[in-house]
């Protein structure tokens, strides 16, 4: 059996599915052998109430591991991680005690992480995300730079 994290109910049951099936069938099988294989091997990636939930399955109630699959994934759906969006760029915002230096860096990563994001949208929110002590920071340097 390939080592595969133990899922813990915390991260996208989506993800784990993906990752396990990944490492089955990283293996030498058969096509035979996968199915087989995946559905066996399952229950020993689970752990806690996720493992409780398997051995409750009733027996003979899946017929194939997208059966399961998808029985998984539906039970254990609240750990899904919820998309980011767009707007999201308007939740970041600075720190009371956190350098501009630093907030731009945070902004810049967190940017990132999210979908394509508009420049304007971008800075809008940079500007909205300042807290007031560091807005006149920048508006000196905002005049510095346009002086320069």
């Amino acid at each position: 059996m390939p080592e595969v994290p133990k899922y813990d109910g915390t991260s996208d049951p989506q993800e784990h599915i993906t990752t396990y099936t990944t490492a089955i069938k990283g293996n030498d099988l058969a096509i035979h052998e996968i199915e087989s294989l995946l559905l066996e091997k399952f229950g020993e990636t689970l752990m806690k109430g996720d493992l409780t939930w398997y051995s409750l399955l009733p027996k003979y109630s899946i017929d194939s591991f997208e059966m399961l699959a998808n029985s998984f994934i539906k039970a254990h759906a609240r750990a899904r991680k919820v998309q980011a969006r767009k707007d999201n760029i308007f939740r970041i915002v600075q720190g009371e005690s956190e350098l501009l230096r630093e907030f731009v860096t945070r902004f810049q990563k967190e940017r990132m992480l999210l979908p394509v994001v508009p420049d304007e949208w971008a800075v809008e929110a940079f500007t909205k995300g300042l807290n007031p002590r560091s807005s006149d920071a920048s508006e000196k340097l905002k005049e510095s730079l346009l002086e320069f």
